[in-house]
């Protein structure tokens, strides 16, 4: 019953995350600051701002006492065993320019571990979510399918692999990662956390990344668990932060993990 609650709740509030988000894309003038570092540009906007404080707002109305963790404002450690994590527009380069291919994220966390996932692309009208067991796609038009990883392919010759980009993997990690792209029948660049939702909708087979915080895989979390396929990091632990490995399937997962593994 109280996931219940919690899960209509963040319905509500990732469809509101997603409201603001869409008022300002491809709105010429919106601001931009780089909060990169090393030369690494990573953008940030008002409007992503604007988000996590409605988000965080909502929250703090309706549960004060669970703790929020979110890209852009930080850490609310709250006094319960739940904890939120927003970030507000996953995959900003691709906002600032224009794609349709971010995604307003949110989760929730019970004792550090995420039970519920939601990812919602206003643009697009989806909204993909997991709680573990299950996950499911609503549509704008009112539909809504279950989701299920593709368990047919299960040797990374046929699988179909994504990632970001390729310069955010750290140097021994981006060798091993050519050498997994290499194996693999096609890789594909770009997508952020819409990747993972692709895999949970049996389109992708694989997706690997580095340089992840939590509030960019923990909310993802549910979802491709729910489908049926395998997410971790590289000690096959739930991913928190760095590298991440997703499979549709356990025998993907164990192939790409003996190749990232080096």
């Amino acid at each position: 019953m109280e996931l219940d609650e919690y899960s209509a709740f963040g319905h509500e509030i990732v469809a509101e995350a997603g409201r603001i988000a869409a008022a300002g894309f491809r709105r010429v003038g919106v601001p931009v600051r780089d909060k990169g570092a090393d030369g690494v540009f990573d953008p940030v906007t008002a409007v992503d701002r604007a988000v996590e404080d409605r988000v965080r707002a909502r929250i703090a109305e309706r549960y004060p006492r669970h703790g929020v963790r979110g890209e852009e404002r930080g850490a609310d450690a709250g006094g319960s065993a739940w904890t939120w994590v927003v970030d507000p527009i996953d995959g900003t380069r691709a906002y600032i320019a224009g794609l349709p291919t971010w995604g307003c994220l949110l989760g929730l966390l019970r004792d550090g571990e995420p039970v519920l996932g939601w990812m919602r692309q206003p643009i697009v009208g989806e909204t993909f979510f997991g709680d573990g067991h299950g996950a499911w796609l609503a549509r704008g038009d009112g539909g809504r399918i279950i989701l299920a990883a593709r368990a047919a392919v299960a040797t990374l010759e046929d699988a179909l692999l994504a990632a970001t980009h390729p310069a955010m993997f750290a140097p021994a990690a981006r060798g091993r990662f050519d050498a997994l792209a290499k194996t693999v029948r096609q890789t594909l660049f770009g997508g952020d956390c819409y990747n993972y939702c692709l895999l949970a909708h049996g389109l992708l087979d694989l997706v690997v990344e580095d340089g992840l915080h939590d509030h960019d895989v923990l909310p993802l979390v549910p979802i491709v668990r729910g489908a049926g396929g395998v997410i971790t990091d590289l000690a096959g632990e739930t991913p928190r932060r760095g590298l991440v490995v997703a499979a549709a399937n356990k025998a993907l997962h164990r192939q790409a993990m003996a190749i990232m593994r080096g």
